[in-house]
C-alpha cells in the first residue's frame, strides 16, 4: 500500500484513491483487479502485444492544496504494463502550511515490467508539492520510469516561482533497500542557476530502470544513445549512470518539456530493445 507518512495537515486531506493488479491469461496480460475513487480513475486499457497500457484519467483541473493521491500497482509474474496518463499533472497555489502529495506504491512480480510512462509535472506559482515513490521488486522484474518537470508556465514568465518540490524514489529488491533519491527544489531558498544546480536550463527530465537484469553493457549503449543525431539535435545537457545495484539512471535539463519527452522516449526505446528485446511500446514518450 502507499507510503504511510501522516501530519496534522495531511489528516485533513482530501484523499483519491487507485489500485489496480495485473495478470497473465493465455499468455497476455490484463487488469484482474480495479478500484479508484474520484477524481482518479483508469480511463481505458488496450492490449500492446503481451503487454496492455493503462491510461490513467485526472477528471479535475488539477491537484489543489490538500489534495492527496494514492496509487498503488501490482504486477503480477510475467506480467508487463505500460502505464501513462492523459495530460500533464497540475500543482494549483497552495497556502502556507498547506501541500499537495502523492504516494505511488509499484509491486512487480518475477518477470515482470512495469514502464511508468507519465506527462510531465506542472508546478504552478506557490505550489508545495510532494511525491513519494516505493518500488517493491522480484528476481528478474522490470521498473522503468521516466519523469519531466516544469518549473511552471514558462511562457507567462512563471519559471521557478513555485514554493516546493519534494520528490523521493525507493527501491527494493527482495525486500532490501537498493536505492533512494531525495529530489528537494525551493526555489526561493536556493541559487537555482547556479553552477551544479540548474544552470541556463528550465527543465529537468530522469528516467530509471531497476532490474537484476541492468549490466554495465547497458549503461554503454545507453551512453551511446545520448550521442546519436537525434539526441544531439535537441542542445540537451544529459548523462546517465548506474546506481549502486541493479539500476541505472539517466537525467537531461533543457528548455522545453517537449524536448526532454523525446529524449526519454529515445532512451526508453533503447533500453526496451536490450532488456525487453522489443520495440517500443504505444505508452513511450515517442
Amino acid at each position: 500500500m502507499a507510503s504511510s507518512i501522516v501530519t496534522a495537515d495531511q489528516e485533513k486531506a482530501r484523499v483519491a484513491v487507485l489500485e489496480a493488479s495485473a495478470s497473465l491469461r493465455e499468455g497476455a496480460t490484463i487488469l484482474a483487479g480495479r478500484y479508484c475513487t474520484s477524481p482518479i480513475k483508469i480511463a481505458k486499457t488496450f492490449s500492446q502485444g503481451r503487454a496492455l497500457v493503462v491510461m490513467v484519467m485526472d477528471a479535475s483541473p488539477g491537484m489543489l492544496a490538500g489534495d492527496r493521491y494514492e496509487l498503488q500497482w501490482e504486477a503480477g509474474t510475467d506480467t508487463h504494463l505500460i502505464l501513462t496518463n492523459q495530460g500533464f499533472t497540475k500543482i494549483h497555489p497552495c497556502e502556507p502550511g498547506q501541500f499537495a502529495s502523492t504516494h505511488t506504491r509499484y509491486r512487480v512480480g518475477t518477470g515482470a515490467c512495469v514502464e511508468a510512462m507519465m506527462q510531465p509535472l506542472m508546478l504552478y506559482r506557490d505550489a508545495v508539492y510532494e511525491n513519494r515513490t516505493v518500488v517493491d521488486l522480484a528476481p528478474g522484474a522490470v521498473w522503468m520510469q521516466g519523469e519531466v518537470v516544469c518549473p511552471g508556465r514558462t511562457l507567462r514568465g512563471e519559471a521557478f516561482q513555485f514554493e516546493s518540490l519534494d520528490n523521493r524514489l525507493s527501491v527494493y529488491y527482495e525486500d532490501e533497500i537498493i536505492y533512494h533519491q531525495r529530489q528537494l527544489v525551493r526555489p526561493r531558498l536556493q541559487r537555482i542557476a547556479a553552477q551544479g544546480g540548474w544552470g541556463d536550463f528550465s527543465h529537468l527530465s530522469t528516467f530509471y530502470v531497476f532490474s537484476d537484469r541492468v549490466t554495465p553493457s547497458l549503461l554503454e549503449m545507453v551512453r551511446e544513445t545520448l550521442e546519436v543525431k537525434e539526441i544531439l539535435e535537441l542542445g540537451l545537457y544529459a548523462g546517465a549512470s548506474l546506481t549502486y545495484c541493479y539500476g541505472l539512471a539517466v537525467v537531461a535539463a533543457s528548455d522545453s518539456a517537449w524536448k526532454l519527452q523525446r529524449f526519454i522516449g529515445c532512451v526508453q526505446k533503447a533500453v526496451q530493445k536490450s532488456l525487453l528485446g522489443k520495440l517500443p511500446s504505444r505508452g513511450s514518450f515517442d
